[in-house]
C-alpha cells in the first residue's frame, strides 16, 4: 500500500476553499510537529480500532530538530520539537485531486494548475476504477460513462456511510474541504479533530472555523457538498446531470440507512425496525443537548439499563446518568461570553447604523451567538445544583420511559427472552465504545511526550486498541474519576473512561 510521510501540520491548517492549494504549514516549511504528529497517530489507530473507514499510522518518528509556532496564532511563537508520521492507505488520492483540471472560476479568476488537460483526468480516473473498484471496472469495461456513473455511486455511498460512522460515535473532522476527502471512502488528514464530550450538535473542534462551517451537525451536508465538488470535477468523463441525480438518489438515503442502523444497534434494538425508530433517536440526542450529557459515556451507561415492568435498579440507573450530566460549573465555562461587553456593543451599534458594513464583516452568526451565550448565562446564574438536577432528572425519565416501551416492544418480538437479552448486550457492548481518544487525555500523552516520556503515548494506544466493552467487565457503573496525585496505570485507565476534567474544556485546538 502507498506509504505517506506527512510533513504537513494539520493543526495549522486553516479552512480554505475547495481544492484550494496551500502551503504545507503555517511557515510553508513542510515540517510537522510532535504535537500534531501524536495527536494524528493516535486517532488514526482510535478509529480503525472503533470501525470507522480509516487511514492508519505505521510509525510516529521524532527528531532532535525543533521548528517555530505560532500555535494560537496570537504573536507568541515558540520552538517545537519535530515529527514524521508514516501514514498507511491504499491510496491518498482525494476528490481534490480531481480538481486541479478546473477551469477559471468566474469569481476569483483562478483555475486549476492542470486546466485543459483532459488526457491526464481520463488516465487518473481510469486508474482509480481499474485500482481501487476493480469490480465496476469489470462490470463496465465497454462503456465508460456507466462505468463512471458506477464509481461515482460507489463513492458517494461509501462517503455517507463514513460520515454517518463518525455521527455515531461523536467524532468531528474539524476541516472537511475536498483536499481532506478520500476517493476510497477513508477518514483522512487528522488535523484540529475532536470526539464530543458534552453533546452539542453545535459543536465546532477547530477554534479557527469561525463561521461553524464544519461543526458536528454540518458534517453529513458538508460531505455531500463536496461529493457535489467531485462530480463537478468529473464532467464531461461523467455528465453533470447524471451525477447530480447520483448524488440526489444515493447520499441521503444511504447515510439515514447506516445512520438509523448504527443507532439502533447502539440502543440495543436488535428486533425489526419500527416506525418510530428515528425519532426515539432524535429524542434522546435532544435530551441529552438539554442535560449536557457526556455523549461516550452515556450511550455506554445504556447497556446497563433495566429493561421490564418489574426491573429494579431503575433509581440507581438515574443518578448514575445523572453524574454524566453537565454540572453548573461547566455550563457556565461552556457558555461563558467570547466578546468583550464593548465590543459586542460597537457590533450591535454598527448592525443598526450600517447593516451593509456588518453584511460584509461577516459577523452577523457570531453576534448572534454571542448574544445567546450571555442570555444563556444569565439564566444559568439564576439556577441552582437542585434546580439543574431536578430539571435533568425530568428530561431523563420522559425519554427513558418511552426506550423502556420500545425495549419492550422489541423483547415481545424474540422467541425466548435470555437469548434476547444476551444478544441486546452483546450488540451494544460492540456498538458503545467506553474510551475514544478525547482531547484532554490526547494532551496528557502529548505533553509527556514534549519531555521526553513516550509511556503515556504507549498506554493511551494500547487502550484505544480495545475500545469497547471486555466480556467479564462490569459493566454497571462507570469507573471513577482518577483521584488527584493518583499515578498508576490502572488510575489512569479508569479515568480515561469518565467524564472529562473540567480543564478539558479549556483545550483549543486550531
Amino acid at each position: 500500500w502507498p506509504l505517506s510521510q506527512e510533513g504537513n501540520s494539520p493543526r495549522h491548517r486553516l479552512p480554505s476553499p475547495a481544492g484550494a492549494g496551500q502551503p504545507c504549514s503555517g511557515q510553508a516549511d513542510g515540517r510537522k510537529v510532535l504535537r500534531s504528529s501524536v495527536r494524528e497517530f493516535l486517532c488514526s489507530e482510535a478509529m480503525f480500532h472503533l470501525g470507522v473507514p480509516t487511514t492508519r499510522a505505521g510509525a510516529c518518528v521524532t527528531s532532535e530538530s525543533t521548528v517555530v509556532r505560532d500555535v494560537f496564532y496570537d504573536g507568541n511563537p515558540k520552538h517545537e520539537p519535530c515529527a514524521v508520521v508514516l501514514r498507511i492507505a491504499s491510496t491518498f488520492l482525494r476528490f481534490g485531486s480531481f480538481e486541479i483540471f478546473k477551469a477559471e472560476d468566474e469569481h476569483t479568476g483562478r483555475a486549476g494548475p492542470s486546466m485543459g488537460r483532459n488526457d491526464i483526468r481520463v488516465q487518473m480516473l481510469d486508474y482509480v476504477v481499474s485500482t481501487f473498484y476493480p469490480e465496476i471496472q469489470a462490470t463496465h469495461a465497454s462503456d465508460s460513462v456507466q462505468r463512471n456513473a458506477a464509481f461515482f455511486r460507489e463513492v458517494t455511498r461509501r462517503t455517507a456511510r463514513m460520515v454517518a460512522e463518525w455521527q455515531c460515535v461523536g467524532f468531528c473532522h474539524g476541516v472537511l474541504n475536498t483536499d481532506n476527502m478520500s476517493i476510497v471512502g477513508l477518514t483522512i488528514d487528522y488535523g484540529p479533530f475532536g470526539f464530543l464530550d458534552r453533546y452539542d450538535p453545535d459543536h465546532v473542534c477547530n477554534a479557527s472555523d469561525n463561521a461553524g462551517r464544519y461543526s458536528f451537525s454540518k458534517q453529513p451536508e458538508v460531505c455531500k457538498w463536496n461529493l457535489q465538488k467531485l462530480a463537478e470535477a468529473l464532467v464531461p468523463e461523467l455528465p453533470l446531470e447524471q451525477g447530480e441525480a447520483i448524488l440526489a438518489e444515493e447520499y441521503d438515503a444511504e447515510f439515514r440507512r447506516h445512520y438509523l442502523s448504527k443507532m439502533r444497534r447502539k440502543l440495543g434494538l436488535v428486533q425489526a425496525e419500527r416506525e418510530e425508530d428515528p425519532a426515539l433517536v432524535a429524542k434522546l440526542l435532544e435530551t441529552m443537548h438539554l442535560t449536557g450529557a457526556d455523549f461516550t459515556n452515556t450511550f455506554y451507561l445504556l447497556s446497563s439499563f433495566p429493561v421490564g415492568p418489574e426491573a429494579p435498579g431503575l433509581a440507581e440507573f438515574l443518578t448514575a446518568l445523572m453524574e454524566q450530566c453537565a454540572s453548573l460549573e461547566e455550563l457556565r465555562l461552556a457558555f461563558r461570553p467570547q466578546m468583550d461587553p464593548r465590543q459586542l456593543s460597537m457590533m450591535l451599534m454598527l448592525a443598526q447604523s450600517n447593516p451593509q458594513l456588518f453584511a460584509l464583516i461577516g459577523t452577523r452568526a457570531n453576534v448572534t451567538k454571542e448574544l445567546e451565550r450571555v442570555e444563556q448565562q444569565a439564566r444559568l446564574e439564576q439556577l441552582s445544583p437542585a434546580e439543574l438536577l431536578s430539571r435533568n432528572r425530568g428530561h431523563w425519565a420522559d425519554w427513558l420511559q418511552q426506550y423502556r416501551t420500545r425495549l419492550e416492544q422489541d423483547r415481545e418480538g424474540a422467541a425466548d427472552e435470555d437469548t434476547w437479552q444476551a444478544e441486546r448486550m452483546h450488540v451494544m457492548h460492540a456498538n458503545n465504545p467506553k474510551y475514544v481518544l478525547r482531547n484532554y487525555i490526547a494532551q496528557n500523552a502529548i505533553e509527556a511526550a514534549e519531555n521526553g516520556d513516550f509511556s503515556e503515548v504507549r498506554r493511551v494506544l494500547k487502550l484505544l486498541e480495545a475500545p469497547y466493552h471486555r466480556e467479564g467487565e462490569a459493566a454497571e457503573v462507570l469507573e471513577a474519576a482518577e483521584p488527584e496525585g493518583a499515578g498508576s496505570t490502572a488510575e489512569r485507565r479508569r479515568s480515561y473512561s469518565s467524564k472529562p476534567p473540567l480543564w478539558a474544556a479549556e483545550l483549543c485546538v486550531t
